[in-house]
């Protein structure tokens, strides 16, 4: 695991994973999402961008140091961090049953996957898998703001608001 986090957030609500994420703009996004609800953020390589200094002050992304944030050489290195008794919920357009329905707790972790293609099925299958639900004639939502959805929904279940 790499970390080259300036903030560690003791104990954090909920876990924010992005296994591959492509686009560094919803990343920059959802990492201030992080900083802002005291979420521990989880970057699965590879990445679609560079966490170079420079070119995080470049995107604007200078909130970069109260992120606390966590890299992983492969999704593998990750599971090797969580906890035995926490779970991982992921979040699909393939998923059947609406993230509404999942029983989230203290400390678990919430898995997005690449903007292009979502989760691979292999992860699919060893993860419980939730969607949130489209009626328009688009396919998926921008991952930033699912993220959104799912964090705010989560902590205001937990009674954090």
């Amino acid at each position: 695991m790499l970390n080259l986090s300036h903030r560690v957030i003791e104990d954090p609500p909920l876990h924010i994973v992005l296994y591959q994420p492509e686009i560094p703009h919803n990343t920059g996004n959802i990492a201030r999402l992080c900083a802002a609800t005291m979420l521990r953020l989880h970057l699965i390589f590879p990445l679609g961008f560079s966490v170079d200094n420079r070119y995080l002050k470049r995107a604007g992304l200078d909130y970069w140091q109260e992120v606390d944030i966590r890299y992983y050489k492969d999704y593998d290195e990750f599971l090797k961090i969580v906890p035995d008794n926490i779970f991982i919920i992921g979040f699909s357009v393939h998923a059947k049953r609406p993230y509404t329905e999942a029983k989230v707790t203290h400390g678990t972790y919430l898995m997005f996957g690449p903007e292009t293609r979502g989760l691979p099925k292999e992860i699919r299958d060893t993860i419980l898998c939730y969607r949130i639900p489209i009626w328009g004639k688009v396919r998926s939502l921008n991952l930033s703001t699912s993220v959104g959805i799912v964090a705010y929904h989560y902590l205001y279940s937990m009674g954090y608001f």
